[in-house]
């Protein structure tokens, strides 16, 4: 682990795409990915406290809550937000079944969504109640999310 206490370059692989960018001690990746600098503003702040799960990106493929990870701390590593997924099924499953309303949410289950259908050959209602626990919604029903990843997991429409 790397100590610091000014600003430091790192480098960074967002979306597949190389990118250096000065971090400070402390500096959350949610920060960083949302800053002037990336300018990625899809992983969104809710709680800021690793509850909500609206600021999950991938990191290395596997969901985790930006707010709770240290920029500094994931240097070298694939990370992919929601600006990344470029058209993955999820992404049209979200649309058929309708499964938002506000939207604030969505970028943080669709980045679970598809880390499932990705890692989970055709995931049981069980694995995806389970994948899906670690978000929350405020504003609509959980169903159509839940019918969207089953969509997206399974192939279905």
């Amino acid at each position: 682990m790397r100590e610091f206490t000014r600003p430091e370059q790192i480098s960074l692989s967002i979306n597949n795409e190389p990118r250096n960018v000065v971090v400070y001690p402390g500096e959350t990746l949610l920060y960083t990915l949302r800053g002037d600098a990336l300018g990625l503003t899809g992983a969104k702040p809710g709680c800021e406290n690793g509850d909500c799960g609206a600021c999950t990106v991938l990191v290395d493929g596997v969901p985790v809550k930006s707010c709770l990870v240290l920029t500094a701390e994931i240097e070298d590593r694939d990370i992919t937000t929601v600006e990344g997924l470029n058209q993955a099924p999820i992404q049209q499953a979200f649309l058929d079944h309708m499964a938002f309303q506000c939207g604030y949410c969505t970028s943080g289950f669709l980045m679970v969504g598809h880390a499932l259908s990705q890692h989970v050959d055709r995931a049981d209602e069980d694995r995806r109640i389970e994948w899906l626990r670690s978000n929350i919604c405020r504003c609509t029903s959980y169903q159509e999310i839940a019918d969207a990843v089953a969509a997206a997991c399974n192939g279905l429409d």
